[in-house]
């Protein structure tokens, strides 16, 4: 992988889980990392144990957007990795979502996710790199998933686009689709041991991913040794979507 000193990276969601550990990964690698979360205890805590910097910001708020771009400007200048990871994950079926959850789900992991990357556009460097954060639910379909899985199916088509649209300023825009992985969000979702094995009798690997797996995998496609890919979806999951 190529070098990242000095590379400016701004991660949303930075504070747990696959954010964290890329901003780890990043920030061993020389780049100026910056952490975004919601809740300024954490991303701060996570900030002062990774010794990086951090910016408050809900995702799920234009006004926040708007100040958080402000403020890597005035601070930062150009953006030469963006990583699109805030999201939220809640399950139910079809039959018994609701409208609130349904808002909550899209306002963060789609419209969020779309306005990131349409407000940090005009101070991406070129030759920048923009990864998003999916998830194999888009290509899966699991059962109580839908609307978590409507949104990263969007974001998906919205990679592509964005790919086309940013290509003659040699910007590259990816997706990751990570399967299970072993972060506090399993928990919050009620893993149990039953659970575990039901997903484990779907991985042919037979295992939970770790978080520094998917951070390895955003890194690379954050350096210019990715220079020549875009547009594409990397699914890490163990072989569950085979």
């Amino acid at each position: 992988m190529k070098n990242l000193k000095d590379k400016v990276a701004v991660i949303t969601g930075g504070n747990s889980g696959i954010g964290y550990a890329t901003a780890k990964v990043l920030s061993e690698n020389n780049a100026r990392v910056i952490i975004t979360g919601r809740r300024k205890e954490a991303v701060e805590k996570a900030a002062s144990e990774l010794n990086v910097s951090s910016l408050l910001a809900d995702q799920s708020q234009l006004s926040d957007i708007e100040r958080l771009v402000l403020e890597v400007k005035n601070q930062y200048g150009k953006v030469d990795i963006l990583l699109i990871n805030a999201g939220v994950t809640k399950f139910a079926l079809i039959a018994l979502t609701t409208e609130s959850v349904f808002d909550e789900i899209m306002n963060v992991n789609f419209r969020g996710a779309y306005f990131t990357l349409s407000k940090f556009i005009p101070i991406l460097n070129e030759n920048a790199s923009v990864v998003f954060l999916s998830s194999t639910s888009a290509t899966i379909s699991p059962q109580g998933a839908s609307v978590y899985a409507a949104s990263k199916a969007a974001i998906n088509a919205v990679v592509k686009i964005a790919a086309l649209e940013l290509a003659p300023r040699s910007i590259r825009v990816n997706a990751v689709s990570p399967g299970p992985i072993a972060t506090e969000i399993m928990n919050k979702i009620g893993l149990d041991n039953t659970l575990e094995k039901q997903l484990m009798d779907g991985i042919p690997l037979s295992r939970l991913g770790k978080p520094d797996e998917v951070a390895d995998l955003i890194t690379y496609l954050s350096s210019d040794s990715a220079s020549f890919i875009t547009g594409s979806n990397f699914l890490i999951d163990g072989g569950q979507s085979v």
